[in-house]
């Protein structure tokens, strides 16, 4: 983009600050990482650096902070390779480092927040598609985003083949402990879930994907508390991503093309299992843990404007979740950000006993939090991606990320029933490609 607001300024790896103990194992991925295989993990912590715990990366402890961390994470400094048995993907745990890519932003960080599009926010990533051989490609990268004003952006990026949100929320935090000299709260977990089957369904490519577009909606814990009020009666027990998935689930089916009375609506929705199964996993197990479920309801109940009985469907199917079922692969429930809209849900990051969450707790500067975390999935396609996240505020405070392609976005966004809960627009812009 000639025209572009980022540019970037050099590329380095950094490798682990002392050579890993695995140095020459390998990690078998599951039919579930393999699964995950055209898509990748982006997400982006936004600082304002008022402590100026950042100045230059080249020379500053944040680089030591980073290069300490990789020694305990060496699946992240490995390189993918094929399994001579089977012919399955693994990890080669070779330390041979994470790439990081330095960048300038022509704007201030509040500045960028306001007027930047999502597909201006995705120049804060770095990112090169797996080539054929992917022996020497990192699966992971980091690109270190300076605004004017001191303001920081660093964006993670991975294959999610190789790891999910939490893992990447989890490393992420680890590091931002390290460069504080803190025992870890998540170390990683390396070890085969049971997700083994095989071969997972894997939905078609669209021939032709339309140009997709994101907006960001933040939603306060007043505004969330009394939405729970007024679906007491019908559910009394919702959470705060009961609501906001049938909110907007609801208001999406009004902008897509409709359907007769007789039909369905379908909601794909992405949960994490780490604690839905008896031999639980940690918030730092390496490798991929979501479930992705289908629930219905009738054309004629998303459009009766009973908000109550849909909150109810959702939260309703999420409790129903058995761990059969988790494991199951039963080709007509399952899906992966498939063609049907998709939503994911990010409750488990919110630690009810400290009323924090995973994503705004990784601080590089002792009182410093981030002041917005971006998520994103690569390559979706179908109807579109609607991610329910914590938000920097916490308490009940959400964050809803929206991807739709381009026109149906944009009535979203002029939509009365989500406008009157009076949300905070970031990055709402034009098209992505």
């Amino acid at each position: 983009m000639s025209n572009s607001r980022v540019a970037l300024n050099s590329k380095l790896t950094v490798v682990s600050s002392r050579p890993v103990s695995s140095s020459g194992k390998a990690h078998a991925l599951s039919a579930l990482d393999r699964g995950m295989g055209s898509h990748t993990l982006h997400v982006i912590y936004y600082y304002k650096n008022e402590e100026n715990w950042f100045e230059s990366f080249d020379l500053n402890s944040l680089r030591e902070s980073l290069s300490e961390v990789l020694t305990l994470y060496p699946t992240v400094t490995g390189r993918l390779g094929i399994r001579g048995v089977d012919g399955g993907w693994e990890v080669k745990c070779n330390d041979a480092g994470v790439r990081v890519i330095k960048a300038s932003v022509d704007a201030t960080l509040d500045q960028w927040l306001k007027s930047a599009s999502g597909s201006e926010e995705n120049l804060l990533v770095a990112w090169d598609h797996m080539p054929d051989d992917p022996t020497t490609w990192s699966p992971f990268r980091i690109q270190i985003n300076s605004f004017q004003g001191g303001g920081v952006a660093i964006g993670i990026s991975c294959s999610h083949m190789v790891a999910d949100l939490t893992f990447v929320a989890s490393f992420f935090k680890s590091w931002t402990e390290v460069h504080r000299h803190l025992p870890i709260t998540h170390p990683p977990f390396v070890a085969p879930n049971h997700a083994d089957a095989e071969s997972l369904p894997r939905h078609a490519k669209t021939d032709s994907p339309r140009n997709m577009a994101t907006a960001t909606f933040k939603f306060s814990t007043s505004i969330i508390n009394q939405c729970l009020t007024k679906v007491h009666d019908t559910c009394p027990n919702a959470t705060p991503f009961d609501f906001l998935a049938a909110l907007f689930w609801s208001r999406i089916a009004r902008v897509k093309p409709p359907k007769n009375h007789h039909q369905t609506q379908s909601l794909c929705i992405c949960t994490d299992f780490r604690s839905l199964i008896k031999a639980s996993l940690p918030i730092g197990y390496f490798g991929n843990a979501l479930h992705f479920s289908m629930l219905s309801q009738k054309v004629e109940d998303m459009e009766s404007g009973q908000l109550g009985g849909i909150v109810s469907a959702v939260h309703g199917h999420l409790g129903g979740l058995s761990e059969e079922e988790i494991w199951s692969t039963n080709e007509g429930n399952y899906c992966m950000y498939g063609t049907e809209l998709t939503c994911v849900c990010m409750e488990h990051l919110v630690f009810e006993e400290e009323n924090e969450s995973l994503l705004y707790a990784a601080m590089f500067g002792n009182n410093e939090k981030p002041v917005h975390v971006s998520c994103r999935v690569g390559n979706v396609d179908g109807e579109g991606l609607i991610t329910v996240m914590p938000s920097s505020v916490g308490g009940l405070s959400r964050t809803v990320m929206v991807m739709l392609p381009e026109e149906e976005l944009a009535e979203l966004s002029k939509d009365e029933a989500i406008l009157e809960l009076e949300p905070a627009m970031l990055l709402a812009g034009c098209v992505d490609h």
